[in-house]
């Protein structure tokens, strides 16, 4: 049987484009109906797309194979927007009032367009932050209503490089799929899996993917950082290869025996190994991970950089949320506690909300968290064809008996009995205005008609004027002839 009610999503990510389609239950949760997977690896780079065909034709694969599950068409869904260069960028808009006077809500407005519109250099805003607004001396959320001279807005613009919005567009014309919305990815992540706890005491979450690892900062409810690092998982992955072997053999063995803060067992008399699938060889898991060691600490030091710059580094208080597939390098989280000295951190493998789907749809590792957010972001039918909603068929009526007095509910309403009289008043008045109209018209029409003929009537027609001009032209003739004679 089609589906006719859901909500369809897709994330392009850098190792894999995902798409779902999913109802909402009545009780918060989300039952998978359709999952479609493409690998992104060879045309989507640090969350950016570099070859806009390649990434049409995947999108079209994974339309065509959801729509399959779910034996119905596809309207719209909903994508999110990521990258390396996606940050944020704080500006401050003032005014200054002539007197002390009441903050109106048109005032605020006003300073939120013109932070919007202030231009920045090869980058598009797709959303604004807002922050605090500083009347006087005191910071408030909202400032309508307020007396003061001068208003001080404070804004968070989340930015991106004018060509991610423009390929991400293209892509899906070419595809010829509509867009329901484009969502920022890192706000729908952290919608997912955060709790209004941690936002209100301070976190900063940070999402360990494939090519880029985003980090976001929350305090008191608001955004308050957010930037995207170059680095993830794959930067671990390609530094394994350097021992001679593919990418995908590097994966595994990083999946395996990967640790970033692994040690020998002195007890073990042999040193631990690990057998290549390719060739046969054996290297020392010791070696493996003096690499992986190596470029998980370069992450971390640049995680922790980036949260000492938002200036929140000793106000987060519910700590550090790790989520992402990359996430799950084993002792991660321990080689961040370490650098940060940031004892309390969390690994959130889930959206907070229920997602009902088979188990091998369903991964419990934190890569999903940002599509399931996309999902849950979702609030339009994403479905081509909507079924009619049946109508009940009306109940028959009753033909008035002429010989029944019906009583008349509202003959004592007098102010009803005045409303409907003085509405009959002015529809009778329109329609006299409305026929002296069109009788003026009508007249005027006549007029015109009866000016353009007598007009016609008084000048000399075509062939009067030619016969006449003929008569002159021969009376000259003949007034020459008879000239020659005389002389």
């Amino acid at each position: 049987m089609a589906t006719t009610e859901f909500i369809a999503a897709i994330e392009l990510g850098s190792s894999k484009i995902t798409g779902v389609a999913g109802r909402k239950n009545s009780d918060g949760s989300m039952q998978v109906l359709a999952y479609a997977q493409e690998d992104s690896s060879t045309f989507i780079r640090k969350g950016v797309i570099f070859n806009l065909d390649k990434t049409a034709q995947s999108l079209t694969s994974i339309i065509n194979r959801l729509e399959g599950e779910l034996k119905n068409s596809i309207a719209k869904v909903y994508v999110g927007i990521g990258g390396q260069s996606l940050r944020t960028v704080r500006n401050v808009v003032s005014r200054d009032l002539e007197e002390e006077a009441i903050i109106s809500e048109e005032l605020v407005s006003a300073i939120g367009d013109e932070n919007i519109a202030i231009p920045v250099v090869d980058m598009d805003i797709l959303d604004v932050a807002p922050q605090e607004y500083k009347v006087g001396n005191n910071l408030q959320a909202n400032p309508v209503g307020l007396v003061g001279s001068h208003i001080e807005g404070r804004f968070l613009n989340i930015v991106a490089r004018a060509s991610v919005r423009k390929n991400l567009e293209h892509c899906f014309q070419q595809a010829k799929i509509d867009i329901a919305d484009q969502l920022i990815t890192p706000l729908v992540t952290a919608n997912a899996v955060l709790t209004e706890s941690e936002r209100r005491s301070g976190c900063a979450l940070i999402d360990f993917g494939a090519d880029t690892t985003t980090i976001s900062v929350y305090k008191n409810n608001i955004l308050r950082f957010l930037t995207v690092l170059p680095l993830g998982g794959n930067s671990i992955t390609r530094d394994i290869t350097t021992l001679q072997m593919e990418e995908e053999e590097a994966e595994r063995l990083k999946k395996a025996y990967g640790d970033t803060l692994y040690e020998e067992d002195p007890e073990q008399e042999k040193e631990a190994t690990c057998k290549l699938e390719d060739d046969n060889r054996i290297i020392k898991v010791a070696d493996l991970n003096n690499i992986i060691e190596a470029r998980a600490e370069e992450i971390v030091a640049n995680v922790w950089n980036q949260i000492q710059l938002s200036g929140y580094e000793d106000k987060l208080l519910a700590g550090l949320i790790l989520t992402g597939g990359a996430a799950n390098l084993k002792n991660l989280d321990e080689t961040l506690r370490k650098r940060s000295k940031i004892e309390k951190i969390r690994m959130a493998k889930l959206p907070r909300n229920t997602v009902h789907a088979p188990s091998n749809i369903l991964r419990k590792d934190g890569s999903q968290n940002a599509l399931f957010g996309l999902l849950f972001e979702g609030n339009q039918n994403c479905c081509l064809t909507e079924t009619a909603p049946q109508v009940a068929p009306a109940p028959p009526v009753a033909k008035p008996n002429p010989e029944v007095h019906t009583p008349d509910i509202f003959e004592n309403d007098h102010d009803l009995k005045e409303q409907e009289r003085l509405a009959r008043i002015k529809k009778e008045e329109e329609a006299r205005k409305a026929k002296l109209a069109a009788e003026e018209a009508e007249r005027i029409r006549k007029q015109e008609k009866e000016d353009r003929k007598r007009k016609k009537e008084a000048e000399p027609s075509w062939f009067k004027l030619r016969v006449k001009k003929t008569i002159e032209e021969m009376t000259n003739i003949f007034s020459e002839d008879d000239n020659d004679k005389m002389s």
